[in-house]
């Protein structure tokens, strides 16, 4: 299992435009991809999961990969939190 953690930079949180991108990403992989916060944890690739979640500014999330692919799963949703200003800096 791959995981890693980051904080939400996001003014509105983790809302409907960064939770698309990370569903988007996490789409691309075969892996088993889930979002954990606040004791929960949710499919990844599921909007209604992350949404559900109510992810707020400043909140600190894990995502876990598990598979075949799960490096490169980690690997490009580290990169695109970064782009896409989900995140400052990836742990």
């Amino acid at each position: 299992m791959e995981k890693f953690s980051f904080t939400v930079i996001d003014p509105v949180g983790l809302h409907a435009r960064p939770a698309t991108i990370l569903v988007n990403q996490a789409s691309k992989f075969a892996s088993n991809v889930k979002l954990l916060y606040n004791g929960k944890e949710v499919n990844l690739k599921s909007i209604m999961g992350v949404m559900s979640l109510g992810v707020p500014t400043k909140a600190t999330v894990e995502i876990q990969a598990e598979g075949d692919d799960e490096k490169d799963a980690i690997d490009s949703i580290k990169k695109v939190v970064v782009e896409q200003k989900v995140a400052e800096e990836v742990e």
